[in-house]
């Protein structure tokens, strides 16, 4: 290689350096999405039959969740059946 190839592949590397610098910046910079409270307990079938069946099934996961002390993944992982099976089996049989 001859020095000039070796500056000019030296420069392209610097200035994809620069882009990705750059692009780590916008990233840090995006707002962080808040899906609600971090969980103080664990969840129970009580709370799962809450949440899916009973009187807090039409709110939104968020609210349930701030609610029952819970987080927004416990409420969501309950509704679509990811925990809690038998409850969610109950509210596809109904």
């Amino acid at each position: 290689m001859t020095t000039k190839t070796t500056k000019t592949q030296e420069q392209k590397l610097q200035a994809q350096v620069a882009k990705l610098k750059a692009t780590i910046v916008d990233l840090e910079a995006r707002p962080v999405r808040d899906r609600g409270p971090k969980s103080t307990r664990t969840m129970t079938i009580g709370d799962a039959e809450l949440v899916v069946l009973g009187k807090d099934k039409d709110l939104s996961h968020k609210a349930a969740a701030v609610q029952y002390g819970l987080s927004y993944g416990q409420i969501y992982s309950a509704r679509f059946g990811f925990t809690f099976k038998p409850v969610y089996k109950k509210l596809r049989t109904q």
